[in-house]
Formats: structure tokens, sequence, C-alpha cells
């Protein structure tokens, strides 16, 4: 079940993305450190209201943040949409590791695209990390659009490819 993040869940969610980092790392993905996601980043998502968790057996095995947030570095990208448009991003979609491979993920971003056609969202935007061709895989499966890479700013190491999907909500 997917519903919006509560304070009460702040210890598991942080313990799920400090997990997923662990798990990147051991293979050898360098995108979370213990830095972040931080649990000041995780109750800023909650207070929000814009984190939500995907739960079975009241265990918290999956978030996913949605605002219209973006970094910096997207003015570089040349979108498909504009920015007068309402382009909702994708922030930490995360899958306990234990839990991976059993659709949790694409279940969370069917609530995300069907959560941005409700609304009114004219376009999906996100950006994944060079190093994770699992996650660049996943998107292009979806039918997002790879619209080239940025360096953010706390991570200079690698670059970061950005992805649309448009949702075709305009009349």
């Amino acid at each position: 079940m997917i519903s919006i993040g509560k304070m009460v869940d702040v210890d598991a969610i942080v313990q799920l993305t400090k997990d997923c980092g662990q798990h990147m790392r051991d293979n050898g993905i360098d995108q979370w450190d213990e830095h972040y996601p931080n649990i000041e980043v995780i109750m800023h998502d909650i207070q929000t209201e814009t984190l939500f968790t995907y739960r079975k057996n009241d265990e918290v095995l999956g978030i996913i943040v949605l605002n219209d947030s973006q970094d910096e570095e997207y003015k570089e990208i040349n979108w498909s949409t504009s920015d007068e448009d309402r382009n909702i991003v994708v922030h930490r979609l995360a899958v306990h590791p234990t839990q991976q491979g059993k659709g949790i993920g694409r279940m969370l971003m069917d609530f995300a695209e069907k959560w941005a056609k409700d609304h009114n969202y004219d376009a999906i935007r996100l950006d994944t990390y060079s190093q994770n061709p699992r996650n660049q895989k996943f998107y292009m499966n979806r039918g997002y659009k790879d619209l080239g890479s940025v360096f953010l700013k706390y991570k200079k190491t690698h670059p970061y490819y950005c992805y649309e999907l448009v949702l075709n909500n305009k009349p």
C-alpha cells in the first residue's frame, strides 16, 4: 500500500535510505553516502507531504518523493516541456535491498505517474546517477526520454542523466 509518509516513520525511512546507500556502495555505485539523504532531508519531505511510502505488513519497504523542486543544474537541459508548464520531479526513489526485484519500484513509479496525471502535471522529470545502469534501464523501459546529463553540485565525480516523461495532459 502506498500512502503519504508520517513522522512516526522517520527512523524507518532513514534506515531504509542508509541500507540502500550501503547496498549501492557495495555494488560500486557511490550515489548515496552516510550524509545523504539525511534525517533533515527526510523530515522536510514528510513535513511538506511530498514523501510517499510503500508498506507491507506495516513495514516501510520503499519510498518516493514527488515535488516541483529542481536542482539548479536542470536549467542546462533542453527539456521537452517548458518551466512554465507544470513539471513534477521524482526524488529519492528507494526500495529496501532485500525487497528489490519484486516490483516495488515499478509500483512506486506507477503511483507517481498516476499522481502526476491526477494533479494535472504536464511532465515528470528526474535524474539518475550515470554509474547506476539498472536505474537507467528501468526509466528507459518506462518510456522516459534521456535528455542529457548534468554534474550536480554535491556529486562532481560522475554526471547524472536527466529523464522526462511528457504526460500529454494539455487540452
